[in-house]
């Protein structure tokens, strides 16, 4: 009947919330109520003394595990209800990858909480279990900082993975540059990131490494990102040309977004200008094949109308000889 009643809600939450009900409620409900029916029963059942106290004690640690199970499924519901209603497919979707983000990451927390406190509190149904918290608690200082050593590290990364949830210097999808590898937050976990790098690989770094070393995210605020093409000519090239094959080049790309279009010279070398092309895009992924169509384009421009432009070595040949005197090859008497 409860499980009757969470499908008849979930319809009407929606195709997420039915899809995460379905998915996680049934199990743990198949196993918790028979085994609080069970709990009911067990004073009224007619069993030796011995008997009726190990089913008790199994009766106990089972329905721990089960409330557990529940907890941990109860959780993905959450998050199926919650994730539900942020689509990340959409291409403004900071907001959705941030709730991603912090959802998935608070579930890691709440998992891993459960998992340690039943299993605390299975352990402590067998006597020389408990006998042996009774004596730890006696010398708890020793043991406290014992412990706290052992655990420093361990705590340190779920401390950082909060930190990550609620300050969010990553996120899921984000686009970083880390360990000078380009690519997007993959997985984040309570001990590492997972990194999916450009051509597929992926790169696992401890979570405490973003909150710990400098790194670059390149879609922090925003995914929008500007793209620059370099460009090298000889002096005597006409720029202004240039700069308006750029915007003709632009206008016929639809993954230019219309908002950057800027050609410059920014530098005078001893052989060449270097020219700066300019250009924004929706994201960097975009950016960077608008970027490598842009190039191509450009210098195909280049050597079309201004092939005498391209950059060159100048050299002058003095027909008297490097030492000033009578041309190579001449006799000299």
């Amino acid at each position: 009947m409860a499980l009757r009643f969470l499908r008849a809600w979930a319809r009407r939450g929606g195709a997420g919330a039915h899809e995460a009900v379905a998915r996680h409620a049934p199990a743990p409900l198949l196993a918790l109520f028979p085994l609080a029916f069970l709990g009911l029963s067990l004073p009224f059942l007619a069993l030796p003394a011995e008997a009726l106290r190990q089913l008790r004690h199994l009766h106990g640690v089972l329905f721990i595990l089960a409330v557990a199970w529940t907890l941990v499924k109860a959780t993905a519901v959450a998050e199926g209800l919650i994730l539900a209603r942020f689509d990340v497919g959409v291409r403004d979707n900071l907001r959705a990858r941030a709730v991603h983000t912090q959802v998935k990451v608070f579930r890691n927390v709440v998992i891993f909480v459960v998992a340690l406190l039943s299993l605390a509190a299975v352990l402590m149904t067998f006597d020389t279990v408990r006998q042996l918290g009774v004596s730890l608690l006696a010398s708890a200082g020793v043991a406290g900082i014992i412990l706290g050593f052992a655990a420093q590290r361990s705590i340190a990364m779920l401390l950082a993975g909060i930190q990550i949830a609620v300050t969010q210097p990553i996120r899921l999808d984000d686009v970083v540059i880390v360990e000078g590898e380009w690519g997007w937050i993959e997985e984040i976990t309570l001990t590492y990131v997972v990194v999916r790098i450009w051509d597929l690989r992926r790169l696992v770094v401890p979570i405490t490494y973003f909150t710990e070393r400098p790194f670059q995210n390149w879609t922090r605020t925003s995914a929008d990102i500007l793209a620059t093409v370099f460009l090298y000519v000889d002096y005597t090239f006409p720029v202004e040309e240039l700069r308006g094959e750029l915007r003709r080049v632009l206008e016929a790309d639809p993954r230019w977004d219309g908002k950057v279009c800027v050609l410059q010279v920014t530098a005078a070398r001893e052989q060449c200008l270097e020219l700066r092309a300019l250009m924004s895009a929706a994201d960097s992924p975009t950016a960077w094949d608008l970027r490598c169509d842009v190039r191509e384009k450009l210098v195909d421009f280049v050597k079309r109308h201004h092939p005498e432009c391209l950059p060159r070595f100048r050299a002058e040949i003095d027909p008297r000889g490097a030492a000033g005197g009578t041309p190579p090859g001449k006799d000299t008497k």
